[in-house]
């Protein structure tokens, strides 16, 4: 922890928002815990964000009643670095432990020190958007099998001691359920989306007709079915593919090469780490946006609640996505887009195929996405149910 933090803690706040991602960033987490670390903040008139650093991101700073410290350790190892941080944050919250009423916390990481810390007196809220319990056997393969099951029992002590487990899914409410959560300790708080008032302007280096892609790159993605599916689309001379990862270029190498075997490369069009705000207008622009999601059992038994879906209807874009269980909770097969069997890239193409051939189609369902977004998908509808959540504990 350096001066600069412990010099400026001051206050002792009645909130405090907890999690192992870098805040700002490019990932979907990252807008994520914009929106609900600002609930938190709002409902108590400021607090404590801890969360991950880098990349130039100051160590500590203050914007009104909100202190943000940041962990900026370079540990290479992540069970390291998560431990380390565990630590951190334990140290962050002592000044604070004699009027924290509400800490609210993302992952066993950040829970451990909030659920273990001595004489608690406040309330834990746990939003599993994840599960590492499931997640690591993806994220990690080469992880030791004792790993994982110390990873496992960390989670299941850190929900258990928890007051209120927030899920953005049914499908991931289920999980939570299965590692036996009580149902009642189970809120859901759905993810949302803001439907802007105008489109959002077209990009300037925006192709004429093309197909996006938002989001990160690992292999659940489903990138790499996205990529065979658009190879079977080189009739289509005049559209092109545009990525939007939210990951450095270094980590869009294998999927570089597999889109020059393909015979794609020519065609697609990356761009990296772009900030939020820029992505709405790749969305908007675009003819179709894709979600290639895998059948794995990361998608499938843990669930997701993808943000790029979400802000893609918003926006008036309809969506090709794998046809998965969270999925639908989202959005509805030919109402709002095509839900199509996950990790086939020959049904992917024809079904994009189809809606391209049918462009008064596409756009109408275009419309019913932003309509049922703006309906019942809204941030500020998640942020009051999360308001009711806090009313409920604090």
């Amino acid at each position: 922890m350096g001066s600069a933090v412990t010099d400026g803690m001051l206050d002792r706040h009645e909130a405090a928002y907890v999690a192992f991602d870098r805040f700002p960033g490019s990932k979907g987490a990252a807008v994520h815990i914009g929106q609900m670390a600002g609930q938190l903040f709002d409902h108590f008139g400021g607090g404590l964000l801890a969360v991950l650093g880098g990349g130039g991101l100051p160590r500590y700073q203050r914007d009104g009643g909100i202190e943000i410290a940041r962990f900026d350790e370079p540990i290479p190892n992540l069970i390291d670095r998560a431990e380390a941080f565990s630590a951190w944050v334990a140290g962050h919250l002592t000044p604070h432990l004699g009027t924290l009423r509400v800490c609210h916390v993302r992952d066993p990481w950040g829970a451990l020190p909030v659920v273990t810390a001595p004489g608690r007196r406040h309330q834990v809220v746990y939003e599993a958007n994840g599960l590492p319990s499931i997640e690591m056997t993806h994220t990690w393969p080469s992880a030791a099998p004792a790993t994982l099951d110390k990873v496992r029992e960390l989670e299941r002590l850190c929900l258990e001691r928890s007051d209120v487990v927030v899920v953005p899914s049914a499908v991931i409410a289920g999980a939570v359920a299965g590692l036996g959560v009580p149902e009642d300790k189970i809120r859901l708080v759905p993810n949302g989306a803001d439907v802007p008032e105008r489109p959002p302007p077209r990009p300037a280096a925006a192709p004429d007709r093309y197909l996006v892609y938002v989001g990160a790159l690992q292999p659940w993605q489903g990138i790499d079915v996205l990529l065979r599916a658009f190879a079977r689309l080189a009739d289509l001379t005049d559209l092109r593919l545009v990525v939007c990862a939210s990951v450095p270029e270094r980590r869009a190498r294998p999927l570089r090469r597999l889109a020059e075997r393909l015979g794609v490369s020519d065609r697609i069009d990356w761009h990296h780490t772009l900030p939020h705000e820029e992505v709405a207008g790749w969305l908007a622009g675009a003819e179709l946006s894709v979600a290639p999601l895998t059948g794995c059992a990361r998608n499938l038994d843990q669930g997701c609640a993808p943000l790029k879906i979400l802000e893609s209807m918003a926006v008036g874009t309809p969506v090709v996505a794998s046809d998965l269980p969270a999925v639908r909770e989202l959005m509805a097969d030919g109402e709002h887009g095509r839900l199509v069997a996950a990790d086939r890239p020959a049904d992917l193409a024809r079904a994009m195929r189809v809606l391209l051939e049918y462009p008064d189609v596409a756009r109408a369902m275009g419309e019913r996405a932003r309509r049922r977004v703006g309906d019942t998908l809204t941030w500020s509808r998640s942020r009051a149910r999360l308001t009711e959540v806090y009313k409920s504990i604090a």
